[in-house]
């Protein structure tokens, strides 16, 4: 047998396994791009079987773990892949992300060193990768991205990924202009990067520009009708549409999630793709649809916590609050979790909802205490959380349930850099007021000290709505502090009167000038009885016939 036949045949059947192999990576990373995970999963773990040297296979593979956020999994594989002969380094690099996921920023650094400590002179790959980690933590670090990508640069400008890569890094930065030229490049140097393209699309949406997004996303589905992405990226905009027209919103949320579940069918419906989804329809706010998915995710599987949050907080705005109540606890208390301010507010608001009833008669009055807790765990995690439960104490409100009211406002009034803080603080007077006024209510002279602040930080934030003088008069009654009250109504009358002749007389308004001086007299009458005679005369000069007033001028005389 001639031996260079035989060398020139093994050294083709080597190139043809490598050409494989690298085929099955770029395969693998289409699916990546196209966001089509199982795929992915599927093709590097028969790469790592066939080929457990190619470190790259097991990098890729931790990185689709990390962006689904199994976090053990990524680290399993990426401990292998860094024993990998041929690009293990590379490994370093998905480690170093999960340090910054940690905050641990200096080992991070750390391991970046060492993806780096063996590079050629014109080896780059290991610069875009290190961008993509601090992007892609949980903390995004753009400034990092783009000195680290510049290193790039310089070896060689006119890398596709090269340029989508800063094109992200320039948009996360909010460097909207040199985004824009670094996508453009990048679908320039190689128009099958349909990513960059699409993201041109994106550009136009954070502008608010909807129609010229669409357009463009359209152009990506004029290339390629199945990329999968740019259908979320439509449905996206459509939610944005929604959002900006209130009045068609129903039909264009319809059209977002046509989309979207186009989105879906492009890439898989593993437990992952659905949680996507299951985001959507919170953000959609179909909560309906949102109930009906949780319960078919967790049909496929029974142990993964999130899907408890899903349930919990489609069942609580569906008024299932029993489930919800179950599954917001099961999501909470799982070891391994991260609950959010929104987890502990719907929770909250469950138990609130739970504790009482349209009717407003009865109380369970532990379910109501203890969703009162976790509304403040939440509002200790997110204070603007508050914002949330105008609507929840105006319900109260109009049940008449004012300490229960006054319970929930207490949050809103509390946080001056809500946008309800105003409206909070009028109605946690009033329902502190109104909870004290009632005949045989024993008065609690805490929450009326506090209400009759609320309305001093009214007047601060508003100084015309003089309705409130006359609640500070009405609670400082309450509480006997009879000269705070005669000021309160003094202060009424005067700035109600300075607004003219037009304003008094009006009957509403002639109705509480007669409140005012009939108890700002009654006030008197014991130590000043001039004083008091003055101040019913002056009730009697706008109501004749009032016989309160009458009938004690003749007792005071």
């Amino acid at each position: 047998m001639n031996m260079n036949k035989v060398t020139i045949l093994s050294v083709a059947i080597l190139a043809s396994a490598f050409t494989v192999q690298a085929q099955d990576i770029n395969q693998a990373k289409k699916a990546v791009d196209a966001e089509q995970f199982e795929s992915a999963k599927t093709i590097l773990k028969t790469i790592i079987k066939d080929k457990p040297a190619n470190g790259e296979a097991f990098y890729t593979l931790g990185n689709v773990y990390l962006t689904q956020k199994i976090q053990d999994s990524a680290k399993i594989y990426f401990d292998k892949g860094i024993t990998a002969s041929d690009e293990g380094q590379l490994n370093y690099i998905g480690l170093g992300q999960m340090d910054l996921n940690s905050n641990n920023v200096p080992a991070a650094q750390a391991n970046f060193a060492l993806a780096t400590k063996e590079m050629k002179r014109k080896d780059f790959q290991e610069f875009i990768y290190i961008a993509r980690a601090y992007m892609n933590a949980e903390k995004p670090d753009y400034k990092n991205a783009l000195t680290t990508l510049n290193k790039a640069v310089v070896i060689n400008s006119q890398d596709a990924q090269l340029q989508l890569a800063l094109g992200d890094a320039y948009y996360g930065e909010g460097k909207q202009n040199e985004a824009f030229i670094a996508y453009r490049s990048a679908f320039q140097l190689d128009s099958s990067l349909l990513r960059a393209k699409m993201q041109l699309g994106v550009l136009l949406k954070g502008a608010k520009s909807y129609d010229e997004a669409s357009k463009a996303y359209n152009e990506v589905i004029a290339i390629n009708p199945n990329y999968g992405p740019v259908y979320r990226e439509l449905a996206e905009t459509y939610y944005k549409i929604a959002r900006n027209k209130p009045s068609q919103a129903a039909a264009n949320y319809k059209i977002a999630l046509g989309h979207y579940d186009k989105y879906m069918s492009l890439t898989d419906y593993s437990i992952n793709s659905r949680m996507r989804r299951a985001d959507f329809l919170i953000l959609i706010e179909d909560y309906v649809a949102l109930e009906v998915e949780a319960k078919k995710m967790i049909e496929l599987d029974k142990v993964n916590p999130r899907i408890y949050r899903y349930l919990g907080y489609s069942a609580y705005k569906n008024g299932n609050v029993d489930v919800a109540i179950k599954s917001l606890e099961n999501f909470i208390n799982s070891p391994g979790n991260k609950p959010i301010a929104l987890d502990y507010l719907y929770l909250g608001l469950t138990k609130i909802k739970k504790g009482t009833n349209p009717e407003g008669t009865a109380i369970d009055s532990t379910a109501f205490k203890t969703g009162l807790m976790d509304i403040k765990k939440s509002i200790e995690m997110e204070p603007l959380a508050v914002q949330e439960l105008s609507a929840v104490g105006k319900n109260l409100f109009t049940q008449k349930m004012y300490k229960e009211a006054a319970s929930i406002f207490e949050f809103g009034a509390s946080t001056p850099e809500s946008k309800s803080f105003l409206d909070d603080n009028v109605y946690f007077g009033l329902a502190n007021y109104y909870a004290n006024s009632g005949k045989d209510v024993k008065v609690d002279i805490v929450a009326l000290q506090k209400g009759d602040a609320a309305f001093d930080k009214v007047l601060v934030a508003s100084p015309i709505y003089l309705e409130a003088y006359l609640y500070k008069a009405r609670t400082n009654r309450l509480l006997e502090k009879d000269d705070l009250m005669v000021k309160n109504y003094e202060d009424y009358i005067a700035k109600t009167t300075a607004l003219g002749a037009e304003e008094i007389a009006k009957p509403a308004v002639k109705t509480k000038f007669v409140e005012s001086y009939n108890n700002m007299a009654a006030s008197f009458a014991n130590t000043n009885k001039l004083k008091a005679i003055e101040f019913f005369n002056k009730t009697l000069a706008i109501d004749p016939t009032n016989n309160y007033a009458a009938e004690s001028i003749k007792i005071l005389k």
